[in-house]
């Protein structure tokens, strides 16, 4: 299909301390989830508070990455494609989990939190199975408005 794309970026918290795997031809595998929240404020005035769960599974380089250097609680950003699959459980009955398959993740928190910055790439012309690339540190600073510190204080 000329015209399509499948691409999801997120910023979020992870939920758990990422699980390290490995496939059976011994490479490395993570599964972690990731929230994103957002507020609003409801028909009465109250402000309401979000929070949507993202599954997200990495392989090699930045899977190693993840293991090593994000934990319950970190900000993340997460590059990939969406992907669905279908498995049984133990009853035999078909089920299905929608994924974020991470071509990119690069931890946000500050160095003193963590190795904010740190970010691994798959090089997307060879996939998820081939080699990957480093890409450059970067502090990118809050994800998230409500993280900014000092956001009282602004002269406007």
């Amino acid at each position: 299909m000329a015209g399509s794309m499948n691409k999801a970026i997120i910023v979020g918290r992870l939920g758990q301390d990422p699980k390290l795997a490995y496939t059976a031809n011994g490479q490395p595998v993570v599964n972690m989830s990731l929230a994103t929240d957002e507020s609003y404020t409801d028909r009465d005035g109250n402000k309401v508070d979000k929070a949507e769960w993202h599954r997200v599974v990495v392989f090699n380089k930045p899977a190693e990455f993840c293991a090593n250097f994000l934990r319950k609680g970190s900000l993340a950003l997460v590059e990939g494609k969406l992907q669905t699959r279908k498995w049984q459980d133990q009853q035999g009955q078909d089920r299905y989990t929608t994924e974020i398959v991470a071509m990119r993740v690069q931890g946000l928190d500050s160095k003193g939190q963590s190795q904010g910055g740190e970010s691994y790439v798959a090089a997307p012309e060879q996939g998820r199975d081939q080699s990957q690339a480093r890409e450059s540190q970067e502090k990118m600073g809050p994800a998230f408005p409500s993280e900014a510190g000092g956001m009282d204080e602004a002269p406007f």
